[in-house]
C-alpha cells in the first residue's frame, strides 16, 4: 500500500467518524465542562480549583420540551446566543414564583432557571424566564473528574 492510499483512507476514515460524532455530539448527548461556582456545591464543589466539573448532557428531552422542576439544564443566554449556562429549572410554564419582592408567573412556554449558589448566580432572577427553545440539555451524569463521577438527580 502507497502512502497516498495510506493517507487517503485515514482521511476517510477520521472524516466518517467526524460526522458521526458531530451528530451525536448535536442530537444524543454530549460532553461539557461547568465553569464557576453557580451551581456549587453539586458542581464544582472545591471552588477556586483548578479541575472543573464535567457533566453529561441529554439532548433526547429537547424533543417535546420534557423537562420538569428540579431539571438542571445548559441553555442558551437569552443576551449573548453563544454564551452557554448551567442553572436548575426552579419554575414551569403557568407557575408563580417568589423573586426579591415580586411574585411572577412564569409565562406559557418559558421557564425559571436559579444556580444552587444563589450568591454567585446570573440567572432568572436577574434576566427574566428563559424561552424553552434556548435550552440545549438536560445535566444527567458528572463524568469527570473520576472521583466526582455520579448521576445527578432532581
Amino acid at each position: 500500500m502507497g502512502i497516498e492510499k495510506l493517507v487517503w483512507e485515514v482521511t476517510k476514515k477520521a472524516f466518517a467518524g467526524s460526522i458521526i460524532g458531530l451528530t451525536i455530539s448535536d442530537r444524543c448527548c454530549s460532553v461539557v465542562p461547568v465553569r464557576g461556582d453557580s451551581m456549587s456545591p453539586l458542581f464544582n464543589p472545591q471552588r477556586n480549583s483548578y479541575l472543573d466539573d464535567y457533566v453529561l448532557v441529554d439532548k433526547f428531552c429537547l424533543k417535546d420540551y420534557k423537562f420538569a422542576r428540579g431539571d438542571v439544564v445548559v441553555f442558551s443566554s437569552p443576551t449573548h446566543f453563544k454564551d452557554r449556562y448551567i442553572k436548575r429549572i426552579v419554575g414551569m410554564p403557568g407557575e408563580w414564583i417568589s423573586s426579591s419582592n415580586d411574585v411572577i408567573r412564569v409565562p406559557q412556554g418559558h421557564c425559571w432557571v436559579e444556580g444552587d449558589n444563589k450568591a454567585s448566580s446570573l440567572d432568572s432572577r436577574t434576566y427574566g424566564p428563559i424561552p424553552l427553545g434556548l435550552i440545549r440539555g438536560r445535566v444527567t451524569h458528572v463524568v469527570w473528574p473520576p472521583q466526582r463521577v455520579s448521576k445527578i438527580g432532581r
